[in-house]
C-alpha cells in the first residue's frame, strides 16, 4: 500500500482525497497497488469539510510520518511550499504539486534536489489537461517550434462573454466576481500572471529555458474595450489571453498577453471557462490539448494520474523532461526585440493633420500601417483603431511614446498584438 498526505484540505485537496477512495477500486486496478489518503493538513481545523481523512494542523506530522509515501501540496504559495516540499524530498518521499507558482521560481532547484525521487506537477498547468504528460513524454521525439495556450478560464471567460454579448470589461469583472470565477482582488488572473507561470513551466519542459516571471513580458486583460471587440469582430478575429512559447533561432519568446487570433485558427474557438493548448512539433505538425482548466475535481484528476505514475514506476522520471544537458543552449529572447503585428487604438482630436502625424511618427520607426478605421466619438473627437504590418516591439512603443508626447491623442495609446 501507498500512503499519501495531503497538505492544503481545499476544494482540490478533498477532491483528492475523496476520489482516491469513491474510486479506489479502478484506481488500484490500474496502479497495481492500493493507494491510501491517511493524513491532510488544514490551517483551521474548526472549519467543517467533506472529507474522511484525519486532518491536522502541524505540517511535521506528514513530514515526519515515516509511512507516508507521497506528499501531495495544495496549499499555494511560493516560499513556505518550497521549505515544506524540499523537505518532503530530502526524506525521499515522493512529491505531487499543483503549485505553479512555486515551479515558476523554484523548478529548477527542486529539480536538483529531487534527483531520482518522483516529483510530479500535472495539476500546475491547465488543471485537468494533461499537458505536462504530452510535451514531456508523448512529444519526445519532436523539437518543438510553438506552444500557444489559453490557460486562465477566468480571462477567457470575459472576454467570451464581451465578444459574444458586448458586455462591458467592469460589468463582466464584477460577474465574474459574483459566479466565483474570479477572487475579490482579481488582479493575478485578470493581468496575466496566473497564465505566465503556467508559461515558464511549459517553456522549461520544451527548451529548458530557467526564467522567472519578471523576465518576461506580461500584460493583462483590463484596457480591452468595447472599440477593440468591434474592430476584431470587423476583421474576424478573436480576442484571447494568450500565452506564447516560440523559438526564433537560438532564443525563445516567452510572453503573456492579449491578442487577436483569426477566427478560423483551433485556438480561437476555445471560449468560456475551458483551456485550451496548441503545440507545434517539427515533425507531427500542431496537436491540439482541450479541457477544464480549474476546478476541484478536474485538477484533482491530474494530481491523481500523477500518484498512479509514482506507484507504477517506483523512481522519477526527468521533471523538466532532460535525462541530460540540452545541447541547443536556447536563450531567453529580450522583450523589446519581439517581433509580431499590431493593432493600436488611438483617441484622438477630430481635425485636420492628426493621421499625417500619426502615420510620420510611425514612418519614423519603420512601422506601415496595414489596416484602418475612424470611429467618432462625438463632434470633436474619434477613435483611430489601425494594425500594422510585422514590427519590432521596441520600434512600436517608442512609435506610441512619441505618437502621446506630441499631443494628437486625448489619453494613452492602447496596443494589442496581432498572432497570425
Amino acid at each position: 500500500m501507498l500512503k499519501v498526505g495531503i497538505i492544503g484540505v481545499g476544494t482540490v485537496g478533498a477532491s483528492v482525497a475523496n476520489i482516491l477512495k469513491d474510486n479506489k477500486d479502478i484506481i488500484t486496478a490500474r496502479a497495481g497497488i492500493e493507494i491510501e489518503p491517511v493524513l491532510g493538513v488544514v490551517s483551521n481545523l474548526n472549519k467543517k469539510r467533506d472529507v474522511s481523512i484525519k486532518l491536522t494542523d502541524d505540517i511535521d506530522e506528514v513530514l515526519n510520518d515515516e509511512s507516508i509515501d507521497i506528499v501531495v501540496e495544495l496549499m499555494g504559495g511560493v516560499e513556505k511550499p518550497y521549505e515544506i516540499v524540499k523537505k518532503a524530498l530530502q526524506k525521499g518521499k515522493a512529491v505531487v504539486t499543483a503549485n505553479k507558482a512555486l515551479l515558476a521560481y523554484h523548478r529548477y532547484e527542486l529539480q536538483e534536489i529531487a534527483g531520482d525521487t518522483a516529483f510530479e506537477y500535472e495539476a500546475a498547468v491547465a488543471g485537468g489537461i494533461p499537458i505536462i504528460n504530452a510535451l514531456r513524454d508523448g512529444l519526445t521525439a519532436n523539437h518543438i517550434e510553438s506552444i500557444r495556450g489559453i490557460m486562465n478560464g477566468t480571462c477567457n471567460y470575459m472576454l467570451t462573454k464581451m465578444i459574444n454579448e458586448g458586455v462591458d470589461y467592469d460589468t463582466i469583472l464584477q460577474e465574474s466576481q459574483e459566479l466565483g470565477y474570479a477572487e475579490a482582488d482579481p488582479t493575478f488572473d485578470v493581468g496575466g500572471f496566473d497564465a505566465a507561470h503556467k508559461l515558464l513551466i511549459l517553456g522549461s519542459i520544451a527548451y529548458d529555458v530557467d526564467a522567472k516571471p519578471e523576465d518576461i513580458l506580461i500584460e493583462g486583460i483590463q484596457n480591452i474595450s468595447p472599440e477593440d471587440i468591434d474592430f476584431a469582430n470587423e476583421f474576424n478575429y478573436s480576442i484571447k489571453l494568450l500565452t506564447i512559447a516560440k523559438k526564433i533561432g537560438n532564443q525563445v519568446e516567452l510572453r503573456v498577453h492579449p491578442a487577436l487570433i483569426p477566427n478560423s485558427e483551433m485556438i480561437a474557438k476555445v471560449d468560456g471557462v475551458m483551456n485550451g493548448v496548441s503545440v507545434i512539433g517539427d515533425k507531427v505538425g500542431e496537436t491540439m490539448y482541450y479541457g477544464p482548466g480549474a476546478g476541484g475535481d478536474a485538477t484533482a484528476s491530474a494530481v491523481i494520474a500523477n500518484i498512479v505514475d509514482i506507484a507504477r514506476r517506483g523512481k522519477g522520471s526527468p521533471m523538466l523532461g532532460f535525462e541530460s544537458d540540452n545541447t541547443e543552449n536556447l536563450q531567453l529572447m529580450p522583450k523589446d526585440e519581439i517581433q509580431t503585428k499590431y493593432y493600436i487604438r488611438l483617441k484622438v482630436a477630430d481635425k485636420a493633420g492628426i493621421l499625417a502625424k500619426i502615420a510620420k511618427a510611425l514612418g519614423d520607426k519603420n512601422i506601415s500601417i496595414e489596416k484602418m478605421i475612424q470611429k467618432p466619438l462625438n463632434k470633436d473627437q474619434a477613435h483611430l483603431l489601425l494594425s500594422t504590418h510585422t514590427s519590432l516591439e521596441k520600434d512600436i512603443v517608442e512609435a506610441l511614446d512619441q505618437i502621446e508626447q506630441t499631443g494628437v491623442v486625448t489619453c494613452k495609446p492602447v496596443m494589442i498584438r496581432i498572432e497570425d
